[in-house]
């Protein structure tokens, strides 16, 4: 069987957690490359990432960003929580677990990501914003539906 690319869109939430355990236990299985995609907002320190800012940063392997110093050159949150349910699931499955990380508009970014990385499908939760909050702040979660190239799954955080 030839291996499959789940992606699982991730922003450290408690709603993109969820995704990621619900990715882990219901949709990869033994072969598979997990990618785990990560967009930062323009801002901090953006001139160091200026090389990347196209294309994001080169696939991390889980690897290299238990390693303090990578994940301090990718502004990469510190989330055990994350990192252990990662390793975890990528030692249970046998996975090659990677990280993309991108910087701009979430929205954009993940679309790019899923055609780029030729994704299978990808996950990604929903906070749950009611339809006034969704209207004013824009969801990145029905933009993906809208635009994504593969099939989408939302876990709600409720």
């Amino acid at each position: 069987m030839a291996e499959r690319r789940i992606g699982v869109a991730m922003d450290f939430s408690a709603s993109s957690k969820k995704a990621l355990r619900w990715a882990a236990d219901n949709l990869v299985r033994k072969g598979d490359t997990l990618v785990l995609l990560h967009v930062r907002h323009h801002g901090r320190d953006e001139a160091k990432n200026v090389l990347w800012s196209r294309t994001g940063s080169p696939l991390i392997p889980l690897e290299e960003l238990m390693e303090p110093p990578v994940r301090q050159r990718y502004d990469m949150p510190e989330d055990a929580e994350v990192f252990d349910m990662l390793n975890a699931v990528a030692k249970q499955k046998e996975l090659c677990v990677v990280v993309k990380m991108y910087w701009g508009d979430p929205r954009e970014k993940v679309c790019d990501a899923v055609g780029e990385l030729n994704l299978e499908s990808l996950v990604m939760g929903s906070r749950g914003l009611g339809q006034i909050s969704r209207i004013l702040l824009g969801s990145v979660t029905n933009y993906v539906l809208s635009n994504a190239s593969c099939p989408v799954t939302v876990v709600k955080s409720k």
